[in-house]
């Protein structure tokens, strides 16, 4: 396949790490997806109904849905039943030549399986081994189902909603999932240069719950995050119902004046002179607590030319401004591609850039189970042991030609 704009063939940062992904649906894939970019051989576990990422929505062919189009990339994938014993078998002798586990089954069903980080460390002990799950493992909803949606309301996004005067609501993006996706990533990073450095290998736990409410509070702790409180939890400026894209004379533009002088740019081009003294922005502690009327004088006299005048006007004199962006518009950003056999698809590509070991795309999403007898075979497994394990449903792959 061609490479990523930009790939020169150099090995990304993470070449030579093996991570073993027990992860499914959005967020353990986010992880595994990055650190597969990062240059890692990312070896999937699927269910015999494959990810549920591969049924989000149309896709170019069965099993590849647009999201696991470029979710799945970079990545192995091998059908195995891990409830059987040369299932569990199989994975922990591919847990010996391992470097991270990555998994977001929740305690009690990963206990069961008898695949928790001790039965691991019994194979391979300097194993990174991250868990992520909705709640911390010694709460007591610790074993408790959690996706997007919950975590989103267990961590107060909804009730953000409602200080803005709407029905309590969740974000219609899967925030909580990317977030701790890269929450996983990152930790896995961290734990990895920690043995790099010491040899030791260590258990990592990610709970949503935990990420989210760190990831919210950042602003939103705000007064009342001092003892005593101050005043009430929420950042002023954001919870404004008026702080949206604004109506330009032929489309929409999100201006945000953040200085006094921004300010006195906008009310002269709008030919408000009368608030040029106006104490609303004398201070940014000022601007923050009128950010409900200061947005709406700005959203009127933005109404008054178009969004290329007015972006013009902004980068003359260093005002933030954008035009509004539709979903369509940066899917059509990205680049084409060529997929064996789902043919041509846009391609997300990795996000960051580095100048000495580039991201890369080096494999396409594959199907279920495609890459099971590869994988096996590489840790001795014969044909005649493959076969054996196919008959008898422990290694299995999905055919999107009989779907």
């Amino acid at each position: 396949m061609e490479a990523a704009p930009g790939v020169d063939g150099r090995a990304g940062p993470l070449d030579g790490v093996r991570v073993l992904d027990l992860t499914s649906v959005i967020m353990g894939p986010v992880a595994t997806q990055v650190l597969g970019d990062l240059g890692a051989d990312v070896v999937t576990i699927e269910g015999r109904r494959g990810d549920t990422n591969r049924s989000m929505g149309p896709g170019p062919e069965p099993g590849l849905s647009g999201t696991s189009m470029n979710l799945m990339r970079n990545k192995r994938s091998i059908g195995l039943d891990l409830k059987a014993p040369d299932g569990r078998a199989a994975f922990l002798r591919l847990a010996t030549v391992t470097d991270v586990v990555v998994t977001n089954l929740r305690p009690g069903p990963l206990g069961r399986l008898g695949l928790t980080y001790d039965d691991v460390r019994e194979v391979r002990p300097d194993v990174v081994f991250c868990q992520a799950h909705g709640y911390p493992s010694d709460h007591e909803q610790g074993d408790d189902p959690a996706y997007d949606d919950i975590i989103q309301s267990a961590s107060a996004v909804g009730e953000l909603f409602a200080r803005q005067g709407h029905a309590p609501a969740l974000l219609p993006t899967l925030v909580a999932d990317k977030v701790c996706g890269l929450t996983i990533a990152s930790a896995i990073l961290a734990a990895l240069y920690h043995r790099a450095s010491t040899g030791e290998g260590q258990r990592i736990e990610v709970p949503m719950i935990d990420v989210m409410r760190a990831f919210v509070l950042v602003e939103h702790g705000s007064a009342a995050i001092a003892e005593p409180p101050q005043g009430d939890p929420g950042y002023q400026r954001i919870l404004t119902p008026e702080r949206r894209p604004q109506r330009t004379a032929d489309g929409w533009i999100n201006v945000l004046p953040y200085t006094d002088d921004h300010y006195h740019h906008l009310f002269l081009a709008g030919d408000r002179r009368d608030l040029l003294d106006d104490p609303r922005i004398a201070t940014r502690a000022s601007r923050i607590a009128n950010s409900d009327t200061l947005y709406r004088d700005v959203a009127t006299i933005l109404a008054t030319r178009t969004t290329a005048e007015w972006l013009g006007f902004c980068r003359e004199h260093g005002i933030p401004a954008t035009a509004s962006a539709a979903l369509q518009d940066l899917v059509d950003d990205l680049p084409l591609s060529e997929h064996p056999t789902a043919g041509t698809y846009r391609q997300i590509p990795p996000p960051v850039r580095y100048s000495a070991t580039p991201a890369s795309i080096r494999r396409h999403a594959s199907h279920t189970g495609a890459d099971g007898r590869q994988v096996l075979g590489e840790l001795g497994y014969d044909d005649d042991q493959l076969d054996e394990l196919e008959r008898a449903g422990v290694l299995y792959r999905i055919d999107p030609a009989a779907t």
